[in-house]
């Protein structure tokens, strides 16, 4: 059974921000693999990973590359098993590394990579998919107050952020009752919300809170679950830039 997860890249100079996909990892009878997308050629101000140069190239290797194992807890870490607890996984189960940077985003303060798993159809072919609310860190204090009074399974809504000056794909995320503005879905997948809004019944597209972790990171504060009809002709992560360079 194959494992993958595209790996983005964003541009933080003022002058010219981006953000797109970059690579791809797979993980597929027990062998990792990484290989460049088209994305590495066309996003401005973009440069291969020191430790993969070559952008034509495909990686392959029994570990985990450093490049994405440094962004997991160490398992001697004694806050391991709240880390797991934080993207939903039993401290028990053990999870491929794979899985959970699927849910984490391998997200680091010294860099601007971060991973994310392509949606795919659930059992009863419709969307299903976890992530982390996005923005915390420019939140007032009184947002993560109104966070961290959330409960499991309670309602959130989508709002498709037209007056974005930084992202035109923006969604933003609020609560039902008081419509307080909590943050925003990943931008890797905002211009597929956009896509799913304009495609379901407005009813089909749902938000719930899936639990909130009180001692985390902003990043891993709150974790939410989103179903949705999956459209006919519906293929995320199908653009030119998710393309692999070596075919």
């Amino acid at each position: 059974m194959k494992t993958a997860l595209y790996v983005a890249w964003r541009n933080q100079v003022e002058s010219h921000q981006g953000w797109g996909p970059v690579g791809r990892l797979e993980l597929e009878d027990g062998v990792y693999r990484f290989f460049y997308t088209k994305g590495a050629t066309t996003l401005e101000g973009f440069q291969p990973f020191p430790e993969m140069p070559i952008l034509e190239y495909v990686y392959e290797s029994n570990d985990l590359f450093p490049l994405f194992a440094n962004r997991l807890l160490g398992q001697q870490r004694p806050e391991y098993d709240k880390f797991l607890k934080w993207g939903g996984f039993s401290p028990d189960s053990q999870p491929s590394p794979i899985l959970i940077l699927g849910v984490t985003e391998g997200k680091k303060a010294t860099d601007s990579v971060e991973v994310f798993p392509c949606p795919l159809p659930d059992s009863e072919g419709c969307y299903f998919n976890k992530f982390f609310v996005h923005g915390l860190r420019w939140m007032s204090g009184d947002v993560l107050k109104r966070i961290a009074s959330l409960q499991p399974n309670e309602r959130l809504y989508m709002m498709l952020d037209l007056q974005n000056a930084y992202d035109r794909n923006a969604v933003a995320i609020r609560t039902d009752t008081d419509r307080a503005m909590l943050g925003y879905v990943p931008r890797y997948l905002a211009a597929e919300v956009w896509e799913l809004f304009q495609s379901c019944e407005v009813d089909f597209v749902e938000l719930f809170v899936e639990q909130v972790n009180h001692d985390a990171p902003l990043q891993q504060r709150l974790l939410c679950r989103m179903h949705a009809c999956w459209p006919d002709g519906f293929e995320p992560c199908s653009g030119e830039d998710f393309q692999p360079i070596r075919t």
